[in-house]
């Protein structure tokens, strides 16, 4: 059986964890999952831990000592991935806006299906979010369709962060140079992905907006995907010409 592991990112999560894991763990298809925690104040680590002897080999924790990023979590998460052998790596919140359920969607679009990569995806159907104010709806859809016209690429759901990776994607691209830790974390993994040529494929999922604990969005979060999105668009152009030049030398 291919080995899958779920890497869940956690800061003061102690109202979901619990749950999720449990809902996780339940499905029929085996999932390991790995909790890593930059050092949450409210006891998300020791409600984990506490969860060891019910899930034993199939629960883990990784526990960081500051909070640093969505996206150097899930970095050290896919670290420990590959590290340890599994064949596919999801990424996924704790707080329930991602149905764990569709967890077997994602695998089977990657392992029955031949995608080396598959998005949990608001946006490839229409508008499928529950719980959002409208200006923040529209934030998003605006934000993913820049995204896949400055970037030009064939995803509707570019910010999306419910992903199951094959281990061969997160091998080829080098996780020691992605640079940005928010919503841009995202856009440059599927970005990365795309110009390696990965088989990309978008499964539609319904996102529905936290209700336990508060949400970690912030300005900066929002305008570092704007920015950044330029910034990558551009490396990308000049990348691309240096290698055109150095072909002709």
């Amino acid at each position: 059986m291919s080995k899958a592991l779920v890497v869940v990112p956690t800061y003061n999560e102690i109202e979901n964890i619990e749950r999720l894991l449990r809902t996780i763990f339940s499905l029929q298809r085996e999932f390991h999952v790995l909790v890593v925690d930059d050092n949450s104040p409210d006891g998300t680590a020791q409600v984990v831990e506490a969860n060891f002897d019910t899930y034993p080999e199939k629960l883990f924790i990784l526990k960081r000592t500051k909070k640093t990023g969505l996206g150097s979590a899930y970095i050290a998460g896919f670290k420990w991935g590959l590290a340890n052998n599994y064949d596919y790596i999801f990424e996924m919140d704790a707080d329930f806006s991602h149905n764990p359920n569709d967890l077997i969607r994602l695998y089977n679009a990657c392992h029955k299906d031949g995608n080396d990569m598959a998005i949990g995806s608001r946006y490839v159907t229409g508008v499928n979010v529950v719980n959002w104010p409208m200006s923040r709806v529209l934030l998003s859809w605006l934000a993913s369709k820049y995204v896949r016209l400055i970037m030009g690429v064939d995803i509707y759901d570019t910010t999306a962060g419910f992903i199951c990776y094959k281990r061969e994607v997160l091998q080829k691209i080098n996780l020691n140079n992605i640079r940005f830790v928010g919503y841009a974390f995202q856009i440059e993994m599927k970005f990365k992905a795309h110009l390696s040529n990965f088989k990309i494929t978008e499964v539609p999922v319904i996102f529905t907006d936290r209700t336990k604990g508060e949400s970690k969005m912030s300005s900066g979060i929002i305008s570092e995907a704007i920015f950044g999105v330029i910034a990558m668009k551009l490396k990308s152009v000049f990348n691309r010409k240096k290698f055109n030049e150095s072909s002709f030398n």
